[in-house]
């Protein structure tokens, strides 16, 4: 995706373009809503800490005045609001660019309550004040899980408007190589949730001729000599600009300058692709914006922190859920020939294989039957689905929709096979036909989720699955790992791509 580089929108008058350019298109500016978004989440924040903070002083003391206490906490309440209320400013909780998509704004909520715990409670040992542990606790427990969920439930309520009016995204006149246009025009609209609507793009002169009117549907509205012009022409309020030989460095730089006079961002995006923000930094280098990417992690700490989490969840999980796992184990046995647990060979971490449990979902003969619906695959690649499979039993349809037969993974997880998220275990015959690319799967554990799961399971194209659990082998984080954990709810209650 396009790394952004934003310059702050200026007040200052810009010329006019001509009259017949503007009478074609009526649009009201990105701004005003994103105004009204950020207003929105600023009082849904504000109202959860409230709600925090009186609630965790009403649970600890019952309502009661803090009988013995020389702290008032009615000031230490009042203050607390106001601290907390600053930290999420002061750490960009309500950038436009990160708000609405990505993992980055719960990061920076839950980053910014997590550090004002901490720092009350060393400032409290410090200065040796007693405030009660138990009220600082349920305040910022329940303060952080408010927030991130306001922040859940407005980014949905954000999409539905997306969906509906693209008002509510910004409009992106793409510049550069036709060639590069269309790549850049495919990656955005592959997330059309992420806010970026490209209604025109901008080639270079010698093409503007020659080239059909529209590329994948995106109309040419210029070249590279009128780019401020047809993006005022065409409503647009931000510029992106891909890679493009005429483009040189001082080309951009002219051009950032020209429109530090308008209300128009200036968005770079580099051909390298799939690559997360955590691993890029920005340095510069006289004068030059030299990009630095990470390379992947896959040891250290962040990998045992991540599997000391995938096994004490798993567990706990198994735990709750173990009513349920004999209900479904006998469904299974009484309603059909053979075995529960169903148990089939995959390739996990470095090309080891295992063995990977499911509640038998199928009729026993199921593999033998595969050859002759090989000519019914409803996917491409090496995958095989079918979405009216005849080997699926009647119990073992209600399970898939709800992914429930997948529910014994969770001792794969605990034996150390899979991990709770990681690209999908692949079978032996699938790893036999893999290319250098693709084998990068192996670098990690499987995931009983996963991006794929999130994203469509069976309805996604083999290339766009392996798209997405290379994006994650290469950026996986225990935050990334918590937000997939999250969607995963919501994508087994919707039953989405389940068959």
């Amino acid at each position: 995706m396009a790394t952004l580089t934003s310059n702050a929108p200026r007040t200052a008058s810009v010329p006019t373009p001509p009259a017949s350019a503007t009478a074609r298109v009526r649009v009201s500016p990105i701004r005003p809503q994103i105004r009204s978004y950020q207003r929105t989440l600023t009082i849904l924040d504000t109202t959860v800490v409230a709600l925090a903070v009186i609630g965790g002083y009403l649970a600890r003391f019952q309502g009661q005045p803090a009988l013995g206490s020389k702290i008032p906490y009615a000031a230490v309440a009042a203050g607390l609001f106001v601290v907390w209320l600053t930290a999420l400013r002061l750490s960009r909780c309500y950038d436009d660019h990160i708000i609405g998509f990505g993992a980055d704004e719960y990061r920076r909520v839950v980053s910014a309550s997590l550090k004002l715990a901490g720092s009350v409670a060393i400032v409290g040992y410090l200065a040796d004040v007693g405030i009660s542990r138990g009220f600082l606790g349920i305040t910022f427990a329940v303060g952080t899980i408010g927030l991130a969920s306001g922040r859940f439930v407005a980014r949905k309520s954000l999409h539905r408007r997306r969906r509906r009016n693209r008002g509510w995204s910004r409009r992106v006149l793409v510049v550069g190589d036709a060639s590069h246009v269309l790549d850049l025009v495919e990656q955005l609209r592959s997330e059309p949730l992420a806010g970026y609507t490209v209604v025109g793009a901008c080639i270079p002169d010698s093409l503007v001729a020659p080239v059909a009117q529209h590329l994948n549907g995106v109309p040419v509205v210029g070249s590279f000599r009128t780019i401020i012009e047809s993006a005022r022409a065409i409503g647009a309020d931000t510029i992106a600009v891909t890679a493009a030989g005429e483009l040189t460095g001082r080309r951009l730089r002219r051009l950032g300058w020209q429109l530090e006079s308008t209300d128009i961002d200036l968005v770079l995006a580099p051909a390298l692709t799939d690559v997360a923000g955590p691993r890029i930094h920005t340095r510069p280098i006289a004068g030059l914006p030299l990009i630095h990417v990470e390379a992947p992690e896959f040891s250290g700490w962040r990998k045992v922190l991540k599997g000391t989490f995938d096994r004490t969840f798993a567990a706990m999980v198994v735990l709750l859920a173990s009513p349920a796992l004999i209900t479904i184990a006998l469904a299974v046995k009484l309603t059909s020939r053979g075995p529960i647990i169903y148990k089939q060979k995959r390739v996990g971490i470095g090309g080891t294989e295992f063995g990977v449990y499911k509640f038998r979902s199928m009729v026993v003969d199921a593999e033998k039957r595969l050859a002759e619906l090989q000519k019914k695959n409803e996917t491409d690649g090496l995958m095989f689905k079918m979405r009216d499979d005849p080997r699926v039993t009647k119990v073992g349809k209600v399970l898939r929709r709800w992914s429930l037969d997948e529910l014994p993974q969770l001792f794969n997880v605990l034996f150390g096979h899979m991990s709770l998220v990681g690209p999908r275990p692949p079978l032996p015959q699938e790893v036999a036909r893999y290319d250098q690319d693709i084998a990068r799967r192996l670098l990690v554990k499987p995931g009983m989720t996963g991006l794929w799961q999130v994203s469509g399971r069976s309805d996604l194209s083999w290339e766009d699955g392996i798209r997405l659990d290379l994006f994650y082998v290469e950026n996986w984080s225990l935050a990334v790992d918590m937000v997939i954990l999250w969607r995963t709810v919501g994508a087994v209650v919707a039953s989405r791509g389940a068959y």
